[in-house]
């Protein structure tokens, strides 16, 4: 049997892009729960927790780009110019918060460092609406003619993006909160713990509001959430997320402070772990939605596939790559598995 080259790079893709939601999705949100750490101290741990992995978080960003533009190299010519707006405005925020992260921590007076930490919260803040902006124009459909992108420069800009950006900061929110309730301990832990909560409850109303439009932006959304046999399966999705909500509120009231902080570090895991299983759930919702097309409405994988050489010579790079940095990734983040204490870095 031939392998069809296009479906794997596009579950190669799929799959990198979601990495890079999870891991920088919850440094993200750390800087989105800046304005609710109000003491110093708190801050300096909450950045220390991502200090070791932040950077190698975006490595799944550089693939996934990286790899659209090679191996889908119609949609990448499509797609960019349709979200040069707030693809720019992602990368620019990106790069403002990586330069606040630095800086902090060598502001010279407390005016400096706050100056500084409201730059980290503001690229933080604006990187992840920017990208949620980016995820709801593209899933409203891009407007096409012949092989090249046929909208207007403001295309991007409805309320439907704006509503996704919206859940996107909310979502980003609760990997940081539930990020810190496995990561701290002490009074940081009980406000994480706090934190996490109340931004369950934005992104589950977020969920809701997005999956209620969703299906009625393209008559093809409606056909495979309604239609049969599709609707078989296709509620299984929201019936997971229902109960992954029950899971995640008991969770959080089972990480409350009581006894020693790290013999309850895998169940202070827990929350966390739920949280990146809501993201899985809406992403493949999302993926369901829009099969097998990679430019909605009407470019599938594979009219927007490179010539088979091309998809075979990079797999076979991509065979040696990916594996890699899943390895370095998974040591890293066993190396500091542990909880952050003011002043004394990881605590396993």
């Amino acid at each position: 049997m031939e392998l069809d080259l296009p479906l794997v790079w596009a579950l190669l893709l799929a799959t990198a892009v979601f990495l890079y939601v999870a891991m920088d999705g919850f440094d993200l949100g750390v800087g989105i729960l800046f304005p609710a750490l109000k003491l110093k101290q708190d801050r300096d741990v909450a950045v220390g927790s991502i200090a070791p992995v932040w950077d190698g978080n975006e490595t799944w960003l550089v693939l996934g780009g990286g790899g659209l533009l090679a191996v889908f190299p119609l949609a990448y010519a499509i797609v960019l110019p349709a979200l040069y707006m707030p693809l720019i405005v992602m990368l620019l925020a990106l790069v403002f918060r990586g330069v606040a992260f630095e800086m902090r921590f060598r502001a010279a007076t407390p005016q400096g460092r706050l100056g500084w930490d409201t730059g980290f919260w503001l690229g933080s803040t604006v990187a992840a609406f920017a990208q949620g902006v980016a995820l709801g124009a593209f899933v409203q459909g891009i407007e096409v003619q012949g092989r090249a992108y046929a909208g207007g420069w403001w295309d991007w800009l409805t309320w439907f993006s704006l509503l996704t950006g919206a859940a996107l900061v909310a979502g980003y929110g609760l990997l940081g909160a539930t990020w810190l309730v496995w990561k701290t301990e002490g009074a940081l832990h009980e406000l994480a713990r706090r934190l996490a909560r109340r931004f369950a409850i934005l992104t589950l109303v977020a969920i809701l509001a997005v999956s209620a439009v969703m299906p009625f932006l393209q008559p093809g959304f409606a056909a495979r959430w309604f239609g049969l046999p599709t609707v078989l399966f296709a509620w299984v999705v929201p019936l997971a997320v229902v109960a992954l909500a029950w899971v995640l509120f008991r969770a959080l009231a089972a990480a409350a402070p009581s006894g020693p902080r790290t013999s309850l570090l895998w169940r202070d895991a827990i929350p966390f772990g739920v949280a990146l299983g809501l993201f899985l759930l809406c992403y493949a919702g999302l993926g369901l939605s829009m099969w097998p097309h990679i430019v909605p409405p009407g470019i599938t994988i594979w009219d927007a596939a490179a010539p088979p050489a091309t998809q075979a010579f990079l797999l076979a790079g991509a065979a040696v790559l990916v594996p890699v940095i899943l390895v370095y990734t998974g040591f890293v983040y066993w190396i500091f598995r542990g909880k952050v204490r003011p002043g004394e870095g990881y605590h396993h």
